[in-house]
């Protein structure tokens, strides 16, 4: 069988009871829906962030989607951000009518160019959503400054960085809003599909509540707004909830399996992942460089391991958003990271002699080259 970059069940046979205990107590409950597993996690969540609100979603694209139409930013509205992330970032910008514009990555962390932000930003621009990629921050002081000077609201992409620190401040606290996914693999992750939007401002959590939820709010059956169904479900949230306690555990396991990766190959020619001055990195992906990553990847198949690549495709080469117009070389930086990076196995329960494996059949194809 391949070495998987990730497997749960070694993560589930850890925590079996807890889960199966977290399942019983939804069942048990009599309420399947917007229950009390949903409100306690929104509670907790907000609480871990430091921030007044957080509403439990279904998952993480709808978490950007229902941000994105709580603050009030539709069609004729652009939002800045990067193309180098998860296609649902900009899927969910283009779902609510919106334009996305793109400005390139640091060839370092590969996070947003913060310094080509604020020539990107028009009479049009309404938002600036960093994403806070492989698992740190983007550098949001400057962005708050651009934000204040130009009226505009931020939006924080947090699928992977799920207890990232950036200057002490966990990752979704420095925005207007910030919107998560559970997503089994994440560092959070659910047992299924999962996801939450978190903010201080209450005009936006009482709008996300309406989007989530027909558009409904006082009664049932009454539609205020035209909304959506997109709520968290109960047992989701429950598991949610006994796996926000060992949030930081997950996060400190994640590091140990990074100083493995850097004791092991820092003398090779990978390139290793670079951590930006005052951000904690919680390594949701252990991202790698080298120009001959097409050849290292076939190479280690003969080593029965098979590795992803985190993304291979910029979201502004997509056939789906030729309509935006970008063409090849313009966003130079993105293109070339597309072209060169890799991940290696990362997940908290990663066993060590896994990580072995990866890291002898590495330097051998490495050698080899």
């Amino acid at each position: 069988m391949p070495t998987l970059v990730w497997d749960y069940l070694h993560e589930y046979r850890d925590e079996h009871d807890d889960i199966i205990d977290a399942v019983e107590t939804v069942f048990s409950s009599g309420r399947l829906v917007l229950g009390r597993s949903v409100s306690s996690f929104e509670a907790e969540f907000a609480d871990y962030h430091g921030v007044s609100h957080c509403v439990g979603v279904d998952n993480g694209t709808n978490a950007i989607r229902l941000a994105l139409q709580a603050m009030g930013i539709g069609k004729g509205d652009e939002v800045i951000t990067v193309s180098n992330t998860a296609a649902p970032t900009v899927v969910a910008i283009d779902a609510v009518g919106a334009t996305p514009v793109f400005v390139d990555v640091d060839p370092d962390t590969y996070l947003m160019d913060v310094e080509q932000v604020e020539a990107a930003i028009t009479p049009r621009t309404r938002c600036l959503l960093p994403v806070h990629l492989y698992g740190q921050c983007v550098d949001m002081a400057p962005l708050q400054r651009f934000a204040d000077k130009h009226d505009l609201l931020i939006l924080e992409d947090c699928a992977q960085a799920h207890g990232a620190r950036h200057h002490g401040r966990v990752a979704g606290s420095m925005g207007t809003a910030a919107a998560f996914s559970f997503y089994p693999t994440k560092v959070l992750g659910a047992y299924g599909d999962g996801g939450a939007t978190i903010t201080d401002d209450p005009s936006i959590d009482a709008n996300l509540r309406r989007h989530r939820y027909y558009g409904m709010e006082k009664r049932y059956y009454v539609v205020e707004t035209p909304g959506h169904n997109c709520r968290l479900d109960e047992v989701q949230a429950e598991i949610l909830r006994r796996k926000l306690r060992r949030l930081d555990t997950y996060v400190k396991n994640r590091q140990a399996v990074a100083d493995r990766y850097v004791e092991a190959l820092s003398d090779t020619e990978l390139v290793l992942p670079t951590t930006a001055e005052g951000n904690t990195h919680v390594y949701y992906v252990y991202v790698v460089r080298h120009p001959r990553r097409d050849d290292i990847l076939e190479a280690l198949q003969a080593y029965d391991i098979q590795l992803n690549i985190s993304y291979p495709w910029p979201v502004h080469t997509m056939t789906g958003f030729a309509h935006l117009g970008y063409t090849e070389g313009s966003l130079p930086v993105t293109e070339s990271v597309a072209k060169e990076i890799f991940s290696l196995p990362m997940y908290p329960s990663l066993p060590r002699e896994t990580q072995e494996k990866v890291i002898d059949a590495l330097r051998s194809v490495l050698a080899a080259l």
